[in-house]
């Protein structure tokens, strides 16, 4: 089960590790390690290693809104300046433009979408990306920013429950092409007022990226939000390219894998931070979809997902696995290489799970007919019953003692009588025959 508040709504943790600073036990609270703008751009190995520069030569993201649901981005920094178009916060208690950093980690929003979306600072004028600090993976992406409270109480009081589907109806509706979301739930499973969001979300084809989660957070396996159907969940990788024992989870809903170790990134007020992550992992596929959006103005969602997918480098067991999912992210191969189009996603898709899982679907927008005659109602016949399957352990588990001891009480009681009520008819018979030889 997750683990919730009083209030019985999902606890949500943002999915980041930075180091650590323990308090007695009680609470780990994060911090993080100052650094120059001049370190940072030399620390960005995964620009070169992971095909991010060679994908520049086809597009740097221009035109393609992405959405950053996170505890709030601040678009003040320098390397994010012109980067953040509009904002918004649905906990109640952050700014209205979604550019204050809220919640129990209030720096991480903007050191994801400095690694999705940073311009960098310095150079010329017309200088893309420019030569200083933090660079994005999609660097003249737009950027959206909701701001949520996560990760401790809301002074507002408004739960992740109502946070999260308000925050992804507001970016749909804002035109983002891909969402990022670099939290995490302890729990696969995930409110039922998220579905019909997410799957607006879907049916406007927005491509939803989403952190795995970090073990070191207390994490053992993929939880909510990627694990929704449709959702591209990611991993974590080391600085060498395996899996990150403390920066990633694993489940089969993991879909492609990225850096999470040795990251840098943007901080509010215009600092710098090291820090470690699948919520790093996350902006990069990110800003990779953002990339191939921006070079197929037209290409659908699935596709999207596709080319993510199926360029991948492959890791670990053949095939799709738990810890990889499809391999590392390749960003130029994602862009360039030739691979069939598709018209359905190689995920599952939202729609069919909600059809199959949920016994209480949303309630469809129905257009009012208009007024029809009277009409005479047929008698009322007995409504149809739907069958329903019982899980193993129930159809498996022992009658209740109560009921087995009262049924063997209730046996007894009959064998006793029939017993009493047979010696009876035999002393009847010994009597009768008595009685005749008498005579």
């Amino acid at each position: 089960m997750a683990t919730t508040t009083r209030r019985s709504t999902l606890r949500v943790t943002t999915a980041m590790a930075l180091s650590v600073l323990s308090l007695l036990g009680v609470l780990s609270v994060a911090s993080v390690t100052p650094a120059s703008a001049d370190e940072m751009r030399d620390n960005q190995y995964w620009l070169d290693e992971y095909g991010i520069t060679k994908a520049w030569e086809s597009t740097k993201g221009a035109g393609v809104k992405v959405a950053v649901i996170d505890s709030g981005v601040d678009g003040s920094h320098p390397d994010l300046k012109g980067a953040v178009v509009g904002g918004a916060d649905v906990s109640g208690a952050g700014a209205k433009n979604g550019q204050k950093g809220i919640g129990d980690k209030p720096v991480h929003g903007t050191l994801v979408a400095s690694l999705l979306a940073g311009r960098g600072h310095g150079g010329k004028a017309d200088d893309s990306p420019k030569p200083d600090g933090v660079v994005g993976v999609a660097p003249e992406a737009q950027l959206l920013t909701v701001s949520t409270w996560l990760g401790s109480p809301n002074p507002a009081g408004k739960s992740i429950d109502d946070q999260i589907p308000q925050a992804v109806r507001w970016a749909v509706d804002q035109g983002a092409k891909v969402i990022n979301m670099s939290l995490s739930s302890t729990s696969p499973a995930w409110p039922e007022s998220w579905d019909s969001a997410f799957l607006y979300a879907e049916q406007h084809d927005v491509v939803i990226i989403a952190a795995a989660g970090n073990r070191e957070s207390g994490l053992t396996q993929v939880g909510a939000p990627a694990t929704i159907p449709g959702v591209v969940a990611v991993a974590g990788l080391k600085k060498d390219g395996t899996s990150s024992q403390d920066s990633s989870t694993q489940g089969i809903t993991i879909a492609v894998s990225a850096p999470a170790e040795a990251l840098v990134g943007a901080v509010p007020g215009g600092g710098y931070a090291n820090w470690s992550g699948s919520s790093g992992a996350a902006p990069i596929v990110a800003g990779v979809a953002a990339l191939i959006r921006a070079k197929y103005p037209d290409m659908k969602a699935a596709q999207v997902i596709n080319r993510l997918l199926l360029s991948a480098k492959h890791k670990g067991s053949a095939g799709h696995n738990s810890i990889y999912g499809y391999g590392a992210l390749d960003a130029d191969a994602a862009l360039n290489a030739d691979i069939a189009p598709v018209t359905v996603s190689p995920l599952p898709s939202l729609q069919d799970w909600i059809t199959i899982h949920r016994r209480n679907q949303p309630t469809p927008t129905v257009t009012k007919p208009a007024a029809q005659p009277p009409v005479t109602p047929a008698p009322m016949q007995p409504e149809a019953t739907t069958p329903v399957a019982l899980p193993p352990s129930q159809l498996d588990s022992a009658l209740p003692a109560t009921i087995v001891i009262g049924f063997g009480v209730l046996l007894l009681l009959v064998l006793l009588a029939g017993a009493a009520h047979l010696t009876v008819l035999r002393r009847r018979s010994v009597i009768e025959r008595r009685s005749q030889d008498t005579s």
